[in-house]
C-alpha cells in the first residue's frame, strides 16, 4: 500500500491551515482564541498524521527491498 497520495493530501491540508492561522493571526488581532487554538491543534494533529504515515510508508520502503531481514 502506498501512503504517498495520502500524505501528500494531509501536507496541503497542513500548509491552508498554517496559511490560514498566519493570516488570521497578523489581520486579525481580535481573532477568537478559542477558534484560533482549535486550528493550531487540528494543524498538530495533521502534522503528526503526517509523520505517522511516512513512517508507515519507509518500513514499506524497506521491507521491500529487504533491509528488514537482519
Amino acid at each position: 500500500m502506498s501512503y504517498k497520495g495520502r500524505i501528500q493530501h494531509l501536507e496541503e491540508m497542513h500548509k491552508l491551515l498554517d496559511k490560514q492561522i498566519n493570516e488570521m493571526q497578523t489581520n486579525h488581532p481580535g481573532v477568537d482564541v478559542e477558534h484560533l487554538a482549535e486550528l493550531k491543534k487540528k494543524k498538530l494533529q495533521l502534522k503528526d498524521e503526517i509523520t505517522r504515515l511516512n513512517r508507515l510508508q519507509w518500513d514499506e520502503d524497506n521491507e521491500r527491498i529487504g533491509y528488514g531481514d537482519e
